[in-house]
C-alpha cells in the first residue's frame, strides 16, 4: 500500500483545496473562488455555524463544501484530513482575531502560532502532493510608528499580541523554507470588507453596510485613513498564491484602496442615501497605507476592485440575501 502522502487525486478533479477557517469571511470567499475554478473544497474548522458560507455561497454551493470539524492545534487530526481527502492545495486562514487574542492570550497564541506551525509541519511532509502553503498574515505586523506607505519588507514592532502572532508566523515560514524546503506565500490584508465580515476590530464598515441595507443606524468605532480590501479580491489572491508554484517563503501586502472613513461612508451613502452612519474613536494602530508591489511582480495581477464598486456589490449581496 502506498504511503498516504502519495494518494492520488481523481482525474475529474483539477485540485482539492483544504481551507482552514473556512467558516470565516475569507474562508467562505476562498471556497467560492475554488468552486468557481472547478476545484473541490474541504473546509477544516472548529466551529459549526455555516451562516457565512451560506451568505457567500448560497445553500446549493455550501452543500458542495466538505466540512471537517477539527482543531488546528491538533497536528495528527490535521495530517489525517490532508491524507484522507488527498489534498493538493492548502490555504490556511484559521486564526483568532485581535479582540479574541486580547481576551485570551494563551489560546490566541496556541491557535495563531502553534496552529500555523502545525500546518507548515504537516505540509512539509507531503510536498510530493501539496507543493506549498498560502497563509494569512496581517497588516497588524506593523505599528503606528512604521512609515506610510509601510515597506513591504514588513514590520518589526507590532502593537498587539495578534500582530506578534502573525509576525511569528512569517518567521516560521522563512525557517521552514530554509530547513524543510517548504514553499509558502503569506498575504497581509488590511481592512477586509464584504459579505461575511462581521467580527474583528475592523469589521465596522461592513457592519455599517449591512445596517444601511436594513435601514438601521450604525456607529463605526474607529476613524482616520486605512487601506480597504474587498474580500473576493483577497480570496482570489489566496487561491492564486496556493497555486503559484514559487519556491521559498514570500510575504506580500494586499494592494487595497486607501480611503478616509469619510470616503467609506460617502461610498455607502452613494448606494443608500438615507444611511445613518457615524464614526469616531482612535485611528487604527497601523500605517494608513502599505507598499504593495511584490504580488503583482512574483505571482500575478492582484485583483483590484474600486471602493465604490466593492461597497455597491456588498450592499447588493446583502439585499439579495435578505
Amino acid at each position: 500500500m502506498a504511503p498516504a502522502s502519495h494518494l492520488l487525486v481523481p482525474e475529474d478533479v483539477s485540485e482539492r483545496f483544504l481551507v482552514t477557517g473556512v467558516l470565516g469571511c475569507l474562508g467562505a470567499w476562498v471556497a467560492r473562488a475554488v468552486l468557481a475554478d472547478g476545484g473541490e473544497v474541504v473546509g477544516y474548522d472548529l466551529g459549526e455555524d455555516t451562516a457565512r458560507l451560506r451568505l457567500v455561497l448560497g445553500d446549493e454551493d455550501t452543500d458542495r463544501v466538505t466540512l471537517v470539524r477539527g482543531d488546528i492545534t491538533d497536528l495528527e487530526a490535521l495530517e489525517r484530513v490532508l491524507d484522507d481527502h488527498a489534498i493538493t492545495r492548502v490555504v490556511h486562514l484559521a486564526a483568532l482575531q485581535v479582540p479574541f487574542v486580547r481576551a485570551n492570550p494563551p489560546l490566541g497564541m496556541r491557535v495563531n502560532v502553534a496552529g500555523t506551525v502545525n500546518v507548515f509541519e504537516a505540509v512539509s511532509g507531503r510536498l510530493d502532493r501539496i507543493p506549498g502553503v498560502a497563509y494569512a498574515s496581517s497588516t497588524a505586523v506593523y505599528s503606528a510608528s512604521d512609515p506610510s506607505p509601510a515597506p513591504e519588507l514588513g514590520g518589526t514592532t507590532p502593537s498587539t499580541l495578534y500582530g506578534v502572532s502573525k509576525l511569528a508566523d512569517e518567521g516560521m515560514a522563512r525557517v521552514y523554507a530554509a530547513d524543510r524546503g517548504l514553499p509558502s506565500v503569506g498575504l497581509r490584508p488590511y481592512v477586509v470588507y464584504g459579505p461575511g465580515r462581521d467580527q474583528g476590530m475592523t469589521s465596522g464598515p461592513t457592519m455599517a453596510m449591512l445596517a444601511a441595507t436594513r435601514g438601521e443606524p450604525y456607529a463605526i468605532g474607529y476613524s482616520g485613513t486605512a487601506q480597504y480590501d474587498y474580500a473576493p479580491d483577497v480570496a482570489r489572491a489566496f487561491v492564486m498564491a496556493a497555486s503559484s508554484g514559487r519556491a521559498g517563503a514570500a510575504v506580500y501586502n494586499a494592494p487595497g484602496v486607501a480611503a478616509s472613513m469619510e470616503e467609506v461612508v460617502t461610498a455607502i451613502r452613494a448606494v443608500v442615501p438615507e444611511a445613518e452612519i457615524t464614526w469616531g474613536g482612535d485611528t487604527l494602530p497601523f500605517p494608513p497605507e502599505l507598499e504593495a508591489v511584490g504580488f503583482d511582480r512574483d505571482v500575478g495581477p492582484f485583483p483590484r476592485t474600486a471602493l465604490d464598486a466593492g461597497v455597491a456589490a456588498t450592499i447588493a449581496h446583502f439585499r439579495t440575501a435578505a
